[in-house]
């Protein structure tokens, strides 16, 4: 294994153009922020930065819904941001952000590298333009009827109502959100990057050189190789962000995707001024925290450039999460269906540890997850409370009452198989740890510092020093000449079960410290030692607390979450979903009478501000159910386990995905009628339940051998049916 000198780690910049909420932490500040504390805690030289996005079309949108400029928008949210992020712990080394000077030079100067060595391909294309505001129109500038749904006020990019990914093209009746004019086709210049060039690069380096990558991103990125790769623009027409640092380029920025991911970069420079040491240095390991949306950009495009450059190294691992649903449904921002970070620190203030505990021990590394507030209750209650937070309290609140408020002597000639075994669990459980965050398993870690505390619990409940404390007490009141031998050995006993229960204490802090930082804090004030007792080298000592050392009196870790409280976050939710709605409905009625009046109105349609889509709440009713079978009809079917290892668009065919798929014995293709509802890249690596006996049937002259099984939501989105745990390929489901 190779040897690293330093470590950067970044973590996807934020748009600044709205709060944070807890899928952005589920999906990659939270993991990277784990990894950094352990590895500061190991004495690692690791810088771990991050900062806001401040260019592209969400912020002149949210700009253009708020009444006021760009600036104020970034202002404002990263701001927001800034603070939701210390709070909550996130311990970056630099949070900075794309609208700084030294950005903007980094990322012109990288541009101008690629430039000058003519790698970039100038083309001619059509775009919509809006004639009455004199600019030309990004697909979220450009508003219409979606043609799945019926929405009238569907993106240019994407309907919101029910999420269809759309093209401009496929609008009904489209109209620019400026000015609400019909757009209209005009030619632009583009610089265009090579990116087919770097394609035998990235098959060797991905899919040979990183095969230990996660499965998502390691299938996401050999679909997009394996379908090959095409020229992608580097530029936009805008006003607003890094302006392209050419002569013939008045009006035109670098496109989000090129400019964003150089915002790691500069945003180093900002820390220190050894920046190069960390980006060009090949003794360091560069490790990007990310949701799977932005695989394709730091896994394909972004190392594409870093290599056209030359000088940079390339990212080791993308430990790339999937999403975080809330309470069964998509987050989305603009149903308001989502948990605000700056909203959560205001109605459990102090409760941050409980929050980074659910959303770790519930993250969603293999696969969608589900944060519901029953789960975040249980979990905080059942674990937190129950478990980790017990086992500490009994152990001070004994300690005291027993030991005279401090660290009682180990001794060896009392010592049982419960002890030593006890003992060992310190190291066996470090080195469990150690080996799983260096896998990026932040979850199962997680799971291994709760299991030794729970092992703990347990070890106290069979040594019950209470009880022979009441028996110690009994024998010196009845005084009834009983042998000095067992009074002391009773005392021994008392002594090493609570001196074992304190050292596990100690080492408890020490692992726990990188998932719940301000529970460690605690832990050591409790226990009176420095912080430097979390360093990673001591995990596994048994050694920790010395004999005879006084520790201050017990304090609660954590407090019960009440059901009243869950209530009131979950009709919190409610409410803000009817108020989008309510949001939706007139936005809806204003488009329409905008629609009916557009001949004679269009001279004021300059002051309308584009209002977010939000889907509509349809009701659940009791479908008809089909005629009853009986077990055997069941029974005819053959439900395996599948892997989808390629996927690909029908041609011609809007809603086809062709589908390879691996059922541990053999390969299968697979036509399923998704396409509306997934990209191909986005579920490669998937695992499905498939209808393996269906006879075989050709669509679109490809012959489907099987079904996928789905589900569907009220709103008709659809979702894999899957094991909740990868499994072998063709096992059985019955």
């Amino acid at each position: 294994m190779k040897e690293f000198k330093r470590y950067l780690l970044t973590a996807a910049l934020p748009y600044a153009n709205g709060p944070v909420h807890i899928g952005h932490l589920a999906g990659c500040y939270l993991p990277a922020d784990i990894y950094a504390r352990y590895l500061r805690a190991r004495k690692r030289d690791v810088k771990f930065v991050c900062g806001s996005d401040e260019h592209g079309v969400p912020i002149t949108i949210r700009a253009m819904k708020e009444g006021v400029t760009p600036q104020e928008v970034v202002d404002k949210y990263h701001a927001m941001i800034a603070d939701s992020f210390a709070q909550m712990a996130i311990s970056f080394d630099i949070y900075s952000r794309t609208s700084n000077p030294v950005h903007h030079k980094t990322a012109s100067d990288f541009f101008t590298k690629l430039y000058n060595d003519g790698l970039f391909e100038e083309k001619e294309t059509e775009q919509y333009y809006d004639e009455e505001k004199k600019t030309f129109l990004a697909d979220r500038y450009i508003i219409g009827t979606c043609p799945v749904c019926g929405n009238p006020s569907a993106y240019g990019d994407q309907c919101e109502k029910c999420g269809s990914s759309l093209s401009p093209e496929q609008l009904i009746k489209p109209r620019s959100a400026l000015s609400d004019a019909v757009p209209v086709k005009k030619t632009t210049k583009h610089w265009y990057f090579p990116l087919q060039k770097y394609e035998p690069f990235l098959k060797q380096w991905i899919l040979e050189e990183h095969k230990e990558w996660k499965n998502n991103v390691y299938g996401q990125c050999k679909s997009w190789l394996d379908n090959g790769l095409q020229p992608r623009a580097m530029t936009r027409d805008s006003n607003w962000g890094v302006k392209v640092p050419l002569p013939d380029a008045e009006g035109k920025v670098l496109y989000v995707w090129f400019d964003a991911p150089i915002g790691y970069i500069s945003a180093t420079k900002e820390l220190t001024t050894e920046w190069a040491d960390y980006w060009c240095k090949d003794d360091t390991k560069l490790v990007h925290f990310i949701g799977k949306d932005n695989i394709v950009f730091h896994c394909i495009i972004f190392p594409a450039m870093l290599k056209a450059h030359g000088n940079f190294v390339l990212p080791d691992n993308v430990p790339a999460n999937e999403f975080l649903n809330i309470e069964g449904d998509k987050v989305s921002t603009s149903r308001n269906w989502a948990v605000w970070v700056h909203e959560y620190l205001k109605d459990f203030p102090g409760q941050q540890d409980v929050l980074r505990y659910v959303l770790c021990a519930n993250a969603p590394e293999t696969k969608d997850n589900d944060f519901t507030w029953k789960d975040f209750q249980d979990r905080n209650n059942g674990e937190l409370v129950s478990i980790f937070g017990n086992f500490v309290n009994r152990t001070f609140v004994l300690m005291h009452k027993l030991c005279n408020s401090k660290v009682p002597p180990l001794h060896n000639d009392v010592m049982d198989n419960l002890d030593e075994q006890m003992l060992a669990e310190f190291a066996i459980t470090s080195r469990k740890v150690e080996t799983l965050l260096e896998q990026y398993k932040f979850r199962e870690a997680l799971f291994e510092v709760i299991d030794l505390a729970r092992k703990g619990n347990k070890y106290l409940q069979e040594k019950e020093p209470w009880k022979k404390a009441s028996a110690l007490d009994k024998l010196t009141m009845e005084d009834s000449g009983n042998s000095q031998q067992i009074v002391d050995g009773l005392r021994k006993q008392i002594d090493n079960s609570l001196h074992i229960s304190l050292q596990l204490t100690a080492n408890l802090s020490i692992l726990v410290n990188p998932f719940l930082p301000f529970t460690a804090k605690k832990m050591n004030y409790m226990m009176k030692v420095v912080d430097k007792m979390l360093d990673w080298e001591n995990a596994g000592k048994t050694k920790l607390l010395s004999t005879g050392y006084s520790l201050r009196a017990p304090e609660l870790l954590f407090r019960k979450i009440e059901d009243s409280e869950i209530i009131t976050q979950i009709d919190k939710l409610k409410a803000g979903l009817i108020k989008a709605q309510d949001a939706l409905n007139k936005n809806n009625i204003m488009t329409s009478t905008q629609a009916g009046n557009e001949s004679n109105d269009s001279g004021n349609r300059s002051q309308d501000k584009p209002e977010n889509s939000a889907a509509n709440t349809i009701p659940i009713t009791k479908e008809t159910l089909k005629a009853e079978i009986v077990y055997d009809d069941f029974a005819k079917l053959d439900l395996k386990v599948a892997t989808i290892t390629a996927a690909e668009k029908v041609e011609k065919a809007d809603k086809l995905l062709k589908l390879e798929v691996d059922l541990g014995y053999e390969k299968r293709t697979v036509v399923s009628g998704i396409a509306m509802h997934f990209k191909p890249e986005e579920i490669v690596g998937k695992q499905v339940v498939l209808v393996a006996n269906l006879a075989p049937r050709k669509m679109r002259g490809i012959e489907s051998n099987g079904m996928i099984l789905m589900a569907e939501d009220k709103n008709g989105k659809l979702y894999f049916v899957s094991p909740e745990i990868k499994i072998d390929e063709g096992s059985g489901v019955s």
